[in-house]
């Protein structure tokens, strides 16, 4: 079984096996990742950072992922898991230990606990929807970020090769 970087890099090769439907950014400093934790209050896990360093952001067959990047529209602000964690947190309320890295399409937020990390410092991949307080009964999709990752993006290739 693969761990949660391995996951990680896994989907890296997917990307980038599938670049007729994948977009992805040009990556993501140890300079601006810092601040970016910074501004968060909290770490990325391992397996998140590493596809964060490789993309900034990325999308593939129709999964889109928030990464942490920059536009020259917006200068130095950082945009995509930072702006949408500190919004979530001021506008809905959401607990400082979650950090949203992806939309579920229903109004919730797929994100992951920081309050829950395990031995490798992965942190489990949940869906958060706006005013919720009870962690107890927010749905759990997975243990890590790489292998949540992978799994949902190697079944969107899967499907979309299949119906094309």
């Amino acid at each position: 079984m693969m761990n949660a970087v391995e996951s990680s890099e896994r989907l890296i090769e997917l990307v980038r096996g599938n670049d007729d439907i994948a977009n992805h950014a040009d990556g993501c400093d140890a300079g601006t990742m810092t601040v970016a934790e910074r501004e968060l209050g909290v770490t990325f896990p391992p397996s998140y950072r590493r596809l964060i360093e490789e993309f900034g952001t990325w999308d593939i067959a129709g999964e889109e992922f928030l990464g942490v990047y920059q536009t020259p529209a917006m200068g130095q602000k950082l945009l995509g898991s930072v702006t949408e964690t500190l919004d979530a947190r001021s506008q809905y309320g959401m607990p400082s230990d979650l950090i949203v890295a992806m939309f579920d399409g229903m109004g919730g937020l797929i994100v992951l606990d920081a309050s829950q990390p395990d031995q490798d410092g992965e942190y489990p991949v949940l869906v958060w929807n706006p005013g919720s307080v009870d962690r107890e009964s927010m749905e759990r999709l997975g243990g890590d970020f790489g292998s949540f990752a992978l799994d949902l993006c190697q079944r969107a290739v899967t499907r979309w090769r299949e119906s094309s």
